[in-house]
């Protein structure tokens, strides 16, 4: 099979973007995708993302891990869908599409910026140390200190399996900059090591930060370890709505790759 595909990547989280309108993709082909995204024998992505049609929005994304397997929500992987969507003139600035956890409405810039609605957070579960709360994805948020430290990949694993078992857990470490401005390193399931950016990731940690009084506002800073994001929000009783994720959404290139079936 000759695939046509392309590469997008939101503050360095990358995926592999791949128009399934006509359904034509073995989308239970976990093998397949694995490969894709395999940086020495495919494309190489964090994840692979279809983009198919729907009877009542714009578009259907549907998201793969790296390892291959389906997913939870992927909040940059979103945004780089809407992306995409521009580029086949499906959309042109405002985009609803439905995801695996649901409808989801953003907005494009001509610069490629996109603010992109995520589900509300209805409840954050607070520990002696951590915070832990479903953005899309189930996310632990870890205030350290020399953030730069520590080993991401071996810590992270640690927490992932031991703290969250076999289903797993994304996990987060961040260190304070200022009441509105956060430093973040991203442990993710599925991938199984650090990414340089994760959208439902930044996201959880502006909202475990508000809630424990480490920021001050309703509109948050984040330094992921491959670009800058904003996540503003609405607080409502024990949770939060209207909660944007904003950042660049940029094209890397396109091609074609035979893939062994």
């Amino acid at each position: 099979m000759l695939l046509q595909f392309y590469k997008y990547q939101g503050t360095g989280n990358d995926f592999v973007m791949v128009d399934n309108r006509t359904q034509f993709f073995p989308k239970q082909d976990t093998k397949l995708v694995a490969f894709l995204c395999d940086r020495r024998f495919g494309i190489g992505a964090d994840g692979l993302i279809l983009l198919e049609n729907d009877d009542t929005v714009d578009f259907n994304m549907v998201y793969y891990n790296s390892d291959g397997n389906p997913s939870s929500m992927c909040g940059n992987g979103g945004r780089c869908l809407v992306a995409f969507a521009k580029e086949l003139d499906i959309i042109e600035k405002v985009a609803s599409f439905n995801a695996v956890d649901g409808l989801h409405t953003a907005t494009i810039t001509d610069e490629s910026v996109v603010s992109l609605r995520m589900q509300d957070v209805s409840e954050i579960k607070q520990k002696d140390n951590y915070s832990f709360l479903d953005t899309g994805s189930p996310h632990h948020v870890q205030v350290v200190k020399e953030l730069n430290a520590i080993d991401i990949k071996k810590e992270g694993a640690r927490l992932r399996y031991g703290l969250y078992g076999k289903s797993g857990s994304n996990i987060n470490f961040v260190e304070k900059e200022s009441s509105g401005r956060f430093n973040i390193r991203t442990y993710e399931r599925g991938v199984e090591d650090e990414t340089l950016s994760c959208g439902t990731g930044v996201t959880a940690v502006a909202l475990a930060m508000h809630r424990t009084g480490a920021a001050a506002t309703n509109k948050v800073q984040l330094n992921a370890m491959g670009g800058n994001l904003e996540v503003t929000f609405e607080e409502e009783g024990t949770g939060y709505r209207n909660i944007f994720l904003i950042g660049p959404a940029q094209f890397v290139y396109k091609g074609t790759i035979q893939c062994k079936r």
